[in-house]
Order: structure tokens, then sequence, then C-alpha cells
């Protein structure tokens, strides 16, 4: 069999790894979108390193858009097969998914509009949406649900086994036992690797011993802060830009996982009597419908919220906090000059609303923008993590006088060494290790430290790479 790597290979978005068997069967696992800058990432979105018509099967590991948001686009391409993923996953990608379509559809829009002038123009050509919410409609019905913990068949020589994650909600590491030429080969794909002691979901299982595995390096590099220091360090940061400069605390956070992770944070500081009374919003239609699929999948919540749910019955809910659907009302946020806390998405800034708050409210030196995880080169997320003194959005430069912190603890995926304790189970077997899912020079501190830990053989292949088994 081989693999070949068709995203998220030195770098972080754009998840897919094409496997084939030596019969031909061709297994996809993931189909996620690159995220970054639009110039950048439309030639990598548009096009595949394969025929979508000749995949069998795809195998989604979980519902993020930078792992799943292309299978629309695949199967407007001719994909037919089935689409292997966990039961939270299917309900997340049925909401995600369109959401995602809704946005391409409406900047196509927007562009288009804006152009009219240029029409008549030599080689102008209209932008049309990567796919529409007709393609995410026919692509649902391919789903198919899976529970963590079993073998599931899905061709007469390979099984499928789906273990929780600990990423997001529904997410797995995914384990293919393959038959072929007489012998039995294991190999795994870790997704993306949660933390343990985390809010609202289980802990990471560790994946069956594999002979070959992909794996995830997005924090190699580094370590997260810790659970008791996070929670002080969250409400002093509100304390000074809500209550002491009477200013917005802006947290651009993924609609999905992170919102309800730092929504269930401060139900647990309101509960506690530890979170000043003002106003938190959570200004995301998608993170709405998101926290109710949530609500819905508690087979997934760790004990710790099944304990905190005896003496609150709703933990993404609490006086003052409201869910903003209408435009209207967030668009009236930024010219409100009330002390209150925002919750948006994009968590780079790169598209939704967080990204017209962040043009409305970057010049304020009394606001605050709070980054709680990875944003890719060329968002305006990593611009401002990188100390930035002025961003261009919108077509005009701003210049940035509010406050920008980071709490990296709040992140989804694993640091260093938590990686490392996921993997260890792995080292006596595996054969051969592949870096995915990272920045090029995080991967080169990653693949070090994974050859300090006893792995043998760690690779980190190229886009486009393919490697024979």
């Amino acid at each position: 069999m081989k693999i070949q790597f068709c995203g998220a290979a030195r770098n972080v978005t754009g998840s897919a790894h094409l496997v084939t068997l030596d019969n031909g069967f061709k297994i996809l696992l993931d189909c996620g979108l690159f995220q970054g800058s639009y110039k950048k990432d439309i030639k990598s979105n548009s096009t595949f390193l394969f025929d979508p018509k000749e995949i069998d099967c795809m195998v989604l590991s979980h519902a993020h858009i930078d792992h799943s948001g292309r299978i629309p686009k695949l199967v407007k391409e001719g994909f037919t097969g089935p689409i292997h993923a966990t039961h939270a996953t299917r309900s997340l990608c049925s909401i995600m998914l369109l959401d995602s379509a809704f946005i391409q559809e409406k900047d196509a829009e927007y562009y288009n509009k804006k152009q009219k002038s240029k029409r008549n123009q030599p080689g102008f050509e209209w932008r049309q949406p990567l796919y529409t919410s007709q393609d995410v409609d026919n692509s649902m019905p391919l789903f198919v649900g899976y529970g963590y913990n079993q073998w599931h068949p899905i061709h007469n020589d390979v099984r499928v086994m789906f273990t929780d994650a600990g990423h997001i909600l529904g997410s797995a590491s995914v384990t293919l036992e393959i038959k072929e030429n007489g012998k039995t080969t294991m190999l795994g794909f870790t997704g993306d690797i949660g933390r343990p002691d985390r809010p609202i979901l289980r802990d990471p299982q560790p994946m069956p011993p594999c002979d070959y595995l992909i794996t995830e390096s997005t924090y190699g590099n580094r370590l997260h802060e810790s659970a008791p220091n996070e929670m002080t360090h969250f409400l002093k940061i509100i304390q000074e830009a809500c209550v002491e400069k009477k200013g917005k605390l802006i947290i651009p956070a993924f609609s999905v996982g992170r919102t309800q992770e730092i929504v269930y944070l401060l139900d647990q500081a309101h509960t506690a009597g530890k979170l000043p009374s003002i106003p938190v919003y959570v200004d995301s239609p998608l993170a709405i419908n998101a926290t109710a699929v949530y609500g819905s999948h508690s087979e997934c919540f760790d004990n710790e919220l099944h304990r905190y749910l005896l003496i609150d019955d709703n933990p993404f809910g609490f006086n003052n906090l409201k869910y903003l659907r209408e435009v209207e009302r967030s668009k009236a946020l930024n010219s409100s000059t009330e002390a209150c806390i925002i919750i948006s998405s994009s968590g780079m800034m790169n598209a939704g609303r967080v990204k017209h708050h962040l043009f409305n409210n970057v010049e304020n030196p009394r606001n605050t923008f709070l980054i709680v995880g990875f944003c890719a080169e060329g968002t305006p997320g990593r611009q401002l993590r990188d100390g930035a003194e002025r961003i261009r959005l919108f077509g005009k430069y701003v210049n940035v006088k509010a406050k920008v912190e980071m709490m990296d603890s709040f992140s989804a995926h694993g640091d260093r060494e938590e990686m490392k304790a996921f993997l260890q189970n792995q080292r006596e077997r595996v054969k051969h290790l592949f870096l995915v899912h990272g920045d090029y020079d995080v991967q080169k501190s990653w693949k070090d430290t994974l050859l300090e830990f006893g792995f043998k053989k760690v690779e980190i292949p190229a886009q486009g790479k393919i490697v024979e088994l």
C-alpha cells in the first residue's frame, strides 16, 4: 500500500491523506479546507491531488473545517462513496458545512458586486463559491455514523476503529486494520490529539499499537499553561479589560469546541460568584447551533461535567449571557460603549463576525483582544499574535491600539508533553511515524523530541509526497 500526503503537510490546515491499497482500493483520511490567505489558498482549495471519482470511501477524524471543509467539493466533483465518522461528527458537520457554504456564497456575491465595473475587461471572471448549500445537502446522506472503540468493516480487507481523541465533540483517532498480501498491517491516524483534564470532554484515549502512524504536531515545541493558573489568568484579564478599563474584551473563538469551553468556564466562574456583573455575548449563529449539538451528545461528556450538571442543568447559560443570531444585534455591539465580553468566530479572525469586531474596535486602547488558539500564517489573528502595529482589513489599514492578550492553554490541541504521553504506547511497534498538521519549524523540533523519545523513524512529508509502505 501507499500513502499520499495531500494536505496539512508542513502546514496546519487542509488535512487530507490518501491511502491506496495494492488492489487499488482508495481510502481518503479527512478532506479539509486550507485556511489562511484567500489568494494563497484559493488554488489549493480548488484542486485535488487525486481524482475524487476514484476514491472508494472517506474516513473523517472530526468536524473542524480544516479537516472536513472540502467534503462538499469532493462530492461535487464525483465522489459517491461512504463517509465514515462518529455520530457526533456527523451531527456537527451537518451545521458546519452549511455554514461554510453560506460564507462562500456570500463572499462570492459580495466580491462580484464590488467588481461589476470590471466585468467587460479582458480575462475578468466572476468569483464562484467553492461549493454551495446544495452540495452540502448532497453530501450528508453519504455519512455513516459509528460509536467509539468498536471495529467496523469498510471493505472486505479493511476494518476501522474510532478512538476518542478528546479534541472536540465526536473527535476521533482512526485505526485501520488492513489485510493484504497475506499479512495484517495496522495503520493509524491520530487526527488532532486533544488534552487531558480539560472541561466538557473525556480525556484522549490511547490508540491500538500501529505499524505506521500519521500524527499531528501543532504544538510539538511548547507547553500549555496549567488549568488552575488558567482560571486565575482569565479572570485577571476580564477584570482589567472590562472593570478597570471599562472596555470590551473580544475573544475570537472557533464556533465548535473553543466557544463552548469558554462559555462553560464563564458559567463556572458565575456560579462561584467570581465573574463581574457584565454582559457576555456569544455572537455567532454557528456557535449557537453547535452548542445545541453539544447538549444532544452528552455521551461525550467527561465525569466532571456530569457532576456539574447536578448543580447547574445548563452549563452553557447563565445570567448576563446572551446568544446573538441577528446581524443587526451584532452590528450594534460595534457602536456600543458598554464594557462587555464578546465571543465571536472565526478563531483566526479571517472571516465571520469577529472580523468586523476587529475592524471596529482594534483602534480603541480601552479594548482588549484575547487570542485563545492557533492562528495560521497570513490571518489577522497571526498578525496580532506576532505584534503587528497595523493590519489590513476590508481594503483599509487600521492601527492596533487595543491590547492583545494570548492564552494558548485554551487550545484543544495537546502540547509537547501531552502528545508524548498519548503516543507512549506506540514506541515499540511503530516502524515509521509521519508528522502532519504543524508549521514546518515546529515539526522539526517535534521530530527531534520523538527520536529522543524512542521512535526509530520519523518523517515530515512534503505536500504531495507518496510513500510506499
